[in-house]
């Protein structure tokens, strides 16, 4: 079976500012940039290899897929259902961590009043890795870490809490493996 790699954006300004992003089109710092680039060269280094960089549309997560497509030659491809969780009343406020966010993470079919609910969330990202899975391409995916949670969640299972406070760091590359 095949494998692809995660890997979440680089830092945004909201990131620094400790505010919940969700589908809001934030950009990346000039930090969240450098490390775009030094991903693509640790992915090149590592020796990794992929067919195709796969990117949500939002600005922070196709930047980082740009930067790292420069460097390893792959081709990247926008791809819609990467898209991050629409947090609704919850994005912008901080911070990110709160009490209050993590249990709201845990309430699965509620839609954060104007965004989308977790289980609608896992609907798309479940049959994304259906679709994946049965694909005999290597991909990159570049995501968010609300995203991350759902891939993670399909290959182990969690608890709603362990659910809630999964992440990743900005750029971080985690293989995942198709048995």
């Amino acid at each position: 079976m095949g494998h692809f790699y995660f890997i979440r954006h680089g830092e945004s300004e909201w990131n620094v500012a400790d505010k919940i992003c969700g589908a809001t089109d934030v950009p990346l710092t000039e930090k969240g940039h450098e490390q775009a680039v030094m991903t693509g060269k640790k992915f090149v280094e590592e020796g990794f290899t992929a067919d195709e960089i796969l990117c949500s549309p939002l600005m922070r997560a196709a930047d980082t897929a740009r930067h790292i497509s420069g460097i390893t030659g792959i081709p990247v491809r926008v791809e819609p259902r990467l898209v991050e969780q629409n947090f609704g009343v919850w994005e912008g406020t901080s911070p990110r961590n709160s009490r209050e966010f993590l249990e709201a993470k845990q309430c699965f079919l509620n839609s954060f009043g104007t965004g989308e609910s977790m289980m609608r969330a896992a609907q798309r990202i479940y049959n994304f890795l259906d679709e994946l899975k049965k694909d005999e391409k290597t991909y990159v995916l570049v995501s968010h870490n609300g995203i991350v949670r759902y891939v993670e969640s399909w290959f182990h299972d969690m608890t709603n809490k362990e659910f809630a406070a999964f992440k990743i760091e900005n750029c971080e590359i985690r293989r995942y493996d198709f048995n």
